[in-house]
């Protein structure tokens, strides 16, 4: 990967450990709030890298609150069980309440 790739992974995981227990965001708010709005598809790939590095990645989910990253969770239903752990209701594979949980660093971060 090109170091600026490198570089934007480590963003999108700082943006990533601030998200607070029991809230989720979404992959293009954190690309939004990184200045590269149409970088969504970069920051699942960042996520889809983050493991062992201590970086809360079943808190990222898709614009709709749907869990599209499941797969690149070790066990069938690991994203879903970590984020009902937090409190968080999960049916069919999609957050409910959403508008509630939802946490936009671009208001939250300052």
């Amino acid at each position: 990967m090109k170091p600026e790739t490198l570089s934007f992974f480590e963003k999108v995981y700082d943006v990533a450990k601030q998200i607070p227990y029991g809230r989720v965001t979404s992959y293009g708010a954190i690309a939004k709030y990184l200045g590269a709005g149409k970088s969504a598809r970069i920051v699942g790939y960042a996520m889809n890298g983050s493991h062992g590095k201590d970086v809360p990645a079943h808190r990222v989910v898709n614009r709709k609150g749907l869990l599209t990253g499941k797969h690149h969770f070790e066990g069938t239903n690991l994203m879903q069980q970590l984020l009902e752990n937090e409190g968080i209701e999960v049916i069919d594979n999609q957050i409910q309440n959403l508008e509630v949980v939802y946490w936009d660093p671009a208001k939250e971060i300052r």
